[in-house]
């Protein structure tokens, strides 16, 4: 018996074709449609407007395979962290971060992660495989909801800085994009959406080629190759040289924002000489900002963050050289939903929504 195709991977287009083989209105194609991708049916059931017989034979035909919330945690500081869980079992989380007028959600890209940075608990795992690109609109839908139900707004940004390398699940990231900024979609500005990479060099200039129209986040967090290299192994592929030269192809195709980040590990790229390193990169690239970002402890890990004296230090001789940086305060550090910390450990019971 053949496995059914996910109804979600079909276009309009190919939705009223199928109707038209089996005798339907041309209209019923629309309401399946909505009921997918506004309504958020995660069953045939769900679709309460159209005939049994018609569920039925969507059900007997297609499959849906939407993702599902699974646990739900809670910081002191109005973070929350959830689990979601696939078809096939597999666990990915997201995180909702209310601050000040923005409720951000922060999602994956993939169950696991190749690229073992090793400031990075995500790392530390296995890649299993590619998040769909209807599992990533579901992650965004849940943490909508999550953001409407705890705080009583919508989302108004989005960070792909959760779980996985974005930019090595492209096709997927970007049809899941696409879905979310769509007017029969979620309808959420490509301009308050990020994606954040570790540097592949290739597809970045892709996402030039492609006119992406959203905003690109490099995770730089070393800025001389020799150390790169030993946090972060990917940049011996894609060394620094050859991500200047990508990030000026992809500002010269599209003129989006491109940030820096940078977390600060005590002794390993906090000196002055680390900050030098970094404005020569930052005068040769077209930067919107740069992000200095708390180190956040990981089990696997032996680095260490900076006092706030040290910190500041970094700071302040970046800003008297004319950088735009940022101290991107940590949020979520004691659910272990911080940058760096995502790695599907087991919620405390207490916590579970």
């Amino acid at each position: 018996m053949n496995e059914k195709k996910n109804i979600r991977t079909l276009s309009l287009e190919e939705l009223t074709a199928y109707f038209a083989t089996i005798n339907e209105k041309k209209f019923r194609a629309k309401q399946v449609w909505e009921w997918l991708w506004q309504k958020h049916a995660t069953n045939f059931e769900d679709m309460t407007n159209l005939g049994k017989e018609l569920r039925q034979n969507l059900s007997d035909n297609f499959s849906l395979p939407a993702i599902h919330t699974d646990a739900s945690q809670y910081s002191s500081d109005g973070t929350v962290k959830t689990r979601f869980k696939t078809y096939d079992g597999h666990l990915v989380e997201g995180v909702l971060i209310p601050v000040d007028n923005r409720q951000t959600a922060c999602v994956s890209s993939q169950v696991g992660c190749s690229l073992s940075c090793k400031f990075c608990a995500t790392g530390y795992m296995d890649r299993k495989r590619n998040l769909h690109f209807d599992e990533i609109y579901d992650e965004v839908v849940l943490l909508n909801e999550m953001a409407e139900k705890t705080y009583g707004k919508k989302l108004s940004n989005i960070v792909f800085m959760g779980m996985g390398e974005p930019l090595l699940n492209y096709k997927n990231v970007l049809k899941a994009i696409e879905r979310i900024t769509a007017n029969d979609g979620l309808g959420m500005s490509s301009r308050r959406i990020t994606v954040s990479t570790a540097g592949v060099a290739k597809m970045i200039k892709q996402l030039g080629d492609d006119g992406v129209k959203f905003n690109l986040a490099l995770s730089l967090h070393a800025a001389n190759d020799k150390k790169r290299n030993e946090i972060m192994p990917i940049n011996e592929t894609n060394n620094i040289k050859a991500l200047i030269e990508a990030l000026n192809y992809f500002y010269d195709k599209t003129k989006n924002d491109i940030t820096f980040e940078y977390i600060l590990f005590k002794g390993e790229n906090d000196s002055i000489q680390d900050a030098d390193d970094l404005i020569k990169i930052y005068k040769q690239v077209p930067v919107h900002l740069v992000n200095i970002i708390e180190y956040n402890p990981i089990d696997n890990a032996t680095f260490v963050k900076p006092d706030k004296d040290a910190t500041q230090k970094f700071m302040d001789y970046l800003a008297a050289h004319r950088v735009n940086v940022r101290l991107r305060i940590s949020r979520g550090k004691d659910i272990d939903a911080a940058c760096g910390q995502l790695a599907n450990k087991n919620l405390e019971p207490s916590a579970v929504n």
